[in-house]
Formats: C-alpha cells, sequence, structure tokens
C-alpha cells in the first residue's frame, strides 16, 4: 500500500523496481485524470489503464501488493443484464521486472454458456514526473498511434525536439479487435472454463543502467530469483532477536531497500544506488543517498560505494545559476524526463544542497572505516580535495565562517538544507529569515567533515600538512559555533541557524541531534541537548518532532514544522548514544519501532507530530513517502546504534546496550574489511567472531 491523494482511493496499490512504478486503484485500474499510471525514468508511459467486462467496472473482492514489484487483484462481474454478480471469476496479477507484466484470469461459474465482452482500455499522456503532481500538459496533438489491425498490439509514440518516449501494449492473444484505445475481446465461455491473456509493456533502459532480470509470471509470484536484487538480499545479514516486532520491522526495511535499488554500469564496474523514495523521488539525491548509505553500512559496504562513485561522476566543475553548480559541490537531484532534457528544469543534475558535500566527504571516511580500502579513498582523492575546497571558498557566501545557501537559480530550492521546503526555516515567531542561511546542522556535518578528513589525510591519502590544517579549522569551527549558535533562554538550545543579517533563527528544533552525531557538541552541553530533545515540547512519544509545540510554526501535519520523521530520529539515536545517554537514544529507539507497528512495519518517510495521547496509533501524514529509503534505512541504524557497532583497527567491535523490550540480539554474515563476522548481544553482554 502507498499513500496517495485520494484520486486512486485509500486502498490504491503500487508496484516498483528499479526507478519504475505502477500505481492504480484496488481494481488494478489507472482511471484518466488521476496521478496513477506506469512511470519509468521520470515519464508516465500509462495515464490509463482499465479493465472492463461488458463495459461496467469490476467488482473488487481483495487486492493488494504481493512483493513491492508485484500485486494481484481479485476481482468479479458486476449485475449486468442477463449475467448476475459474481458470475465470473477475474483474477489480475502484475509485476514489474524489465517491463509492466500483467496476467488477466478468467473464470465462469455460470451453469450455462455466457457470452461477455472483455476491454482493456489504456491511454498515455507522456507526462514529465513534475506535471503529475501539478498540471499535465496536453501533449494529444504530438502523440501518434500505429496500433496493430490483428489486436496484438497498441502502439504510442511521442517527440519533441530531442525527447523522445514510446509505449507499446502487447497482448498475448491478441484482441479480436481494437477499438480506439481499446483492446476488445469477445469471449464465448463454457461453464468453469478458464481463460487467460498476458499484457506486456517493455521498457528501454539507458546503456549504462543494468536493466533487471525479465521474470515469468511463475517465477515473479512463486520462485526466488537470482537477480541483483535477489543476490542482495542472500547477502544482508540475518537477524535473530527475541523481538518479533525488531525481526518484523528489519525484514520489511530490507524489502523496501531492495526495491528502491538500482544497478548502473561505471566504466568497467557494476554499482549499487538507492532511489530517495516513492513515488515522487525515485531517482538519485545527494543527501538522501548518502545518509541511506551511512545508515545501512552494518549490512554491506556496496551501497556506500556506489554512491561514493555516482556522485564523484557528477561533481560540479563550473559554475552554473541555473543549476546552482559550483565547482567541487556535490549534487542535490538527477532527473531525466522530458522538462529535465530541454532545458526547462535544471534537474540535469540540480546542486541546490547546502550539506551533500560534506556528507559525501563523511560517507568516504566511513566507507574506509569499515572496508579499510586506501586504493579506493586514493582513486577519489582529487575528488575528496575538491569538495573540501567548495566548502572553504564557495559554501561561505558572506564570510563568516560558515557554510550557508542562496539559490542563484530561478527555479532553485529556497532552502537547501535537509528542511528543504519552503517553509522549513523559520524564526520561532514564524518570520522568514533573509538569505543566506546558515543552517546549525550544516556546521555540525562541516566539523566532522574535516576531522574525518584530517583521519584519511594521515592515513590513506598520506599528506600529513593537510591533516594538521584540517584539525586546526575544525577546532576554531567548533569555538566559534559553541559562541555563535548558542542561545541561553528556554533553559539553553542551539539556534536552527544564522540568517543573512547575522541574526540567530531561535527556533528550537530537531536538528540539535544532529549536531551529537557529529560531535560538535561540548560534553557539558550534551545532556542539556538531550533534554530539550527529550521533553514534551520535542518528543511526541512516538519520535523526536521537527519543531517544538512551543513555537509558532509548529504544525503537527507540517512537513518540517512538526512531524516525525525516521531518518532524522535515527541520526539523533545515534548521537544521543555517541555522548554517552543511551537510555534516551533507546527510548527513541522503541517508540520508533511501535510506530512502525501500525504501518505493515514500515517506516515512512515522515509521520504527524501529534501527541502520543492524542490516539492509539500515530497519525499519517498524509502524502509521505512510502517506502523511502532513509526512513527504511534507520531500523539498520537503530540496530547498530543499541549494538554499539564499530570498526576500529580492523576488527569489529560492540559496546551494547539493549532495552529489555528487545532482549536478545543476534546478527549473522556482518561484512567488515572483506570479511564475515557474527556478533551477538544481551543487554551489556556480546560477542564477536570470524563467520565460519
Amino acid at each position: 500500500m502507498r499513500n496517495l491523494p485520494p484520486e486512486l482511493g485509500p486502498d490504491a496499490v503500487g508496484v516498483l523496481e528499479y526507478r519504475t512504478f505502477m500505481f492504480s486503484n484496488a481494481a488494478g485500474d489507472v482511471p484518466p485524470g488521476s496521478i496513477g499510471g506506469l512511470v519509468n525514468d521520470d515519464t508516465r508511459l500509462l495515464s490509463r489503464w482499465e479493465l472492463t467486462i461488458c463495459g461496467s467496472p469490476l467488482l473488487i473482492l481483495r487486492s493488494g501488493t504481493v512483493e513491492d514489484y508485484s500485486a494481484a487483484f481479485f476481482l468479479a462481474n458486476p449485475e449486468l443484464p442477463g449475467l448476475q454478480a459474481n458470475a465470473i471469476g477475474v483474477r489480475r496479477q502484475r509485476f514489474i521486472g524489465g517491463g509492466l507484466h500483467e496476467r488477466i484470469e478468467l473464470q465462469s461459474y455460470v451453469d450455462e454458456p455466457v457470452t461477455i465482452q472483455l476491454r482493456l482500455a489504456a491511454g498515455t499522456d507522456f507526462a514529465d514526473l513534475f506535471e503529475i503532481k501539478e498540471t499535465v500538459r496536453d501533449r494529444s496533438h504530438q502523440i501518434t498511434r500505429s496500433h496493430a489491425p490483428d489486436g496484438s498490439r497498441l502502439d504510442f509514440a511521442y517527440r519533441n525536439g530531442t525527447f523522445e518516449a514510446r509505449t507499446q501494449v502487447l497482448a498475448d492473444p491478441p484482441a479480436d479487435r481494437v477499438d480506439g484505445d481499446e483492446l476488445v475481446w469477445e469471449l464465448d465461455l463454457v461453464p468453469n472454463q478458464k481463460w487467460r491473456c498476458h499484457l506486456r509493456v517493455p521498457l528501454y533502459y539507458d546503456e549504462k543502467e543494468i536493466a533487471p532480470t525479465e521474470r515469468g509470471f511463475g517465477e515473479a509470484f512463486d520462485v526466488e530469483q537470482d537477480d541483483p536484487l535477489a543476490r542482495w538480499q542472500n547477502a544482508k545479514p540475518v537477524l535473530e532477536t527475541d523481538s518479533e516486532l525488531l525481526r518484523d520491522v528489519y525484514h520489511k526495511s530490507t524489502l523496501d531497500l531492495t526495491a528502491l535499488r538500482t544497478e548502473i554500469r561505471l566504466k568497467d564496474e557494476a554499482v549499487v544506488l538507492l532511489s530517495a523514495g516513492l513515488p515522487w523521488f525515485l531517482t538519485l539525491f545527494g543527501r538522501d543517498t548518502l545518509i541511506t548509505a551511512y545508515q545501512t553500512m552494518g549490512g554491506g559496504p556496496d551501497l556506500a560505494r556506489g554512491a561514493l562513485l555516482v556522485l564523484a561522476r557528477y561533481q560540479g566543475n563550473e559554475f552554473d545559476d541555473f543549476t546552482d553548480q559550483e565547482p567541487g559541490k556535490i549534487l542535490h537531484e538527477y532527473r531525466s524526463g522530458e522538462l529535465t532534457k530541454l532545458g526547462l528544469k535544471p534537474h540535469n543534475p540540480y546542486y541546490g544542497s547546502v550539506d551533500a558535500t560534506q556528507l559525501w566527504l563523511i560517507l568516504l571516511s566511513e566507507y574506509w572505516r569499515w572496508t579499510g580500502d586506501d586504493q579506493f579513498v586514493q582513486s577519489l582523492r582529487d575528488n575528496a580535495y575538491a569538495a573540501l575546497r567548495w566548502i572553504d571558498e564557495y559554501g561561505d557566501s558572506n564570510d563568516d565562517g560558515y557554510v550557508d545557501y542562496a539559490t542563484r537559480s530561478t527555479q532553485g530550492l529556497g532552502n537547501q538544507c535537509w528542511r528543504d521546503s519552503w517553509d522549513g526555516i523559520l524564526f520561532s515567531d514564524g518570520a522568514m529569515p533573509v538569505l543566506p542561511i546558515a543552517t546549525c546542522e550544516t556546521q555540525g556535518y562541516t566539523y566532522d567533515a574535516k576531522l574525518r578528513l584530517a583521519e584519511l589525510a594521515d592515513g590513506p591519502l598520506d599528506d600529513p600538512s593537510l591533516a594538521s590544517r584540517l584539525r586546526s579549522a575544525a577546532a576554531d569551527l567548533r569555538a566559534r559555533f559553541n559562541q555563535d549558535f548558542w542561545i541561553d533562554d528556554r533553559g539553553g538550545y542551539y539556534a536552527l541557524g544564522l540568517d543573512g543579517d547575522n541574526r540567530q533563527i531561535d527556533s528550537m528544533t530537531s536538528n540539535m541531534g544532529h549536531l551529537l552525531w557529529s560531535g560538535i557538541v561540548p560534553s557539558e552541553r550534551a545532556a542539556i541537548v538531550a533534554g530539550q530533545l527529550m521533553s514534551d515540547q520535542l518528543f511526541s512519544g512516538w519520535g523526536v518532532r521537527t519543531t517544538s509545540t512551543d513555537d509558532r510554526p509548529y504544525n503537527p501535519i507540517g512537513y518540517h514544522r512538526g512531524t516525525v520523521w525516521p531518518h532524522d530520529n535515527s541520526l539523533i539515536a545515534h548521537g544521543l548514544a555517541r555522548y554517552g545517554f543511551r537510555r534516551e537514544a533507546n527510548r527513541i529507539i522503541l517508540a520508533m519501532l511501535d510506530a512502525a507497528r501500525f504501518s505493515e512495519f514500515r517506516l515512512p518517510e515522515a509521520f504527524s507530530g501529534y501527541d502520543r495521547s492524542f490516539g492509539r496509533a500515530p497519525v499519517p501524514y498524509p502524502t509521505a513517502c512510502n517506502p523511502q529509503a532513509w526512513a527504511s534505512a534507520a531500523p539498520l541504524l537503530f540496530l547498530r546504534t543499541m549494538l554499539g557497532t564499530e570498526p576500529r583497527n580492523r576488527q569489529l567491535t560492540l559496546d551494547p546496550e539493549i532495552p529489555p523490550e528487545i532482549g536478545r540480539i543476534r546478527m549473522t554474515n556482518v561484512s567488515a574489511f572483506e570479511l564475515r563476522w557474527d556478533i551477538e548481544a544481551t543487554t551489556t553482554q556480546s560477542n564477536v567472531r570470524l563467520a565460519t
């Protein structure tokens, strides 16, 4: 199930794989004018997909996803002239694997022969993903059709300048006739007779992208496949735990991460990437991809390696106002739809991210800590140094010593930190800050990135003078930051940021928790920050809210103004544990796991910030991505936080503090330093050994 606007109904069903998704209503249909359909590579290939019997829609018996890439719909006919309701059973099976595949099966339960007309109406508007959420331009006069007269194929094609798209619907057996854009079968069914048809919509992949393995229907629904997704599932750590809830959440998270994966070929290497989330962010992001890779390091280094390589490939190398590109900067978002390819949108790629560059350096360090791969770090030396130059030379636009943001693009993001909605950064009285803005967590990331790069400079980069300079710069940043961002009011807390007039943006937010993760908070202030994060104003009972309830901008259903974000909470819990606040970290983790219980064990992008006393279950955020990569990855970081897992001196170490509600945790097949490890912990006792 996915969270969707009401055009498809509350029981809408989606399937996805490899940057491709299909949304329909609970009958399996996509009515025209809805946000549903088949989308591949940011272009909608089907905007209509409706099955009828004798001109009437089907009755829904049951429907839903089987796996993230497959769904099944059990239907029946309505009351029709000469045919009572539920006389014809209909099953639709659908999956994505190198294309959209659908099997339609009919069986007659009438005691005598019956004649029915089955129609499949298909259509496409070739809308860009950006348009689906807003207003779709009418392309009908540019769409050509070359449907096969024998009923075996519907064929739609579209061209606008250099942009081309094509949709084919292949039918086996062919329809008896084609009526406009509809396939029509005239069926004579005898009692208990089954009739079956296969429909396929092939997809075409970029030469750099590795297409997913083609499946047949038996393989998709009944048999495990030996494809990249199945291999990753088999290679991930195996979790055994006394907590059925933790086990179920971990299982769901790994399935969702598998569904969001894409493999591409970079030179001679196949690398793995994660799309950010369904439905609107099924593409490469900077911040989301990097944080997700960090969260999943305990599950293996492949995601981090792929993120580092691909983002380095697209690292900025020039100044471009339209895309907010600057030399050394790591991208924010990559798109490949018509509006982007024709230069009407700046996403090829768009660089409006104030923190992706620092997060790239942090992930490079984390990858090295887990793998000890000196050669890989050395191969990215130039990219690392370019990222550092961006931080020092271009990231601080007003020369106040802090990395800040202000878009130069006519279509750029106004806010370029993780709270990137238009009203994500506000003063406590609701006033809008003046650009450029330097948010607090960005300075924490910068501090951490410089210390980590210093470690790499002492190690595989063999640049001791750089290491010394970076440590000195980090110490200076830490001292200035703790003077300029600290507010003594309300018991003490860190400002959300500094605006272009050097005013403290005095909202109290969850961003403080990221400062614990980065280590920029002095030990004497850590307890104050922990207390604020766990206060009634910020902690909802389900997790830490993005904004304090005492601040005027607080809105429990505002995107960044009071909602609870699992990825945010995973970094906060990890930061709390770093400073020794393990009980507080565990309180967040248990709350998050409890929240997942009410959404089929999946943590969505965000949920509403209402207090836990408001209802028995967390209130959903209406348009949350579901699944979303860094939300799905949060439970993996929760596991690492409870276990206290750290790679040190080519050894995997544990420092567990596991809450009694969880009990024993055992993980086998954990990857570190090109070895496999088995780890086990109960409360504060632990055991680590090489896998046999």
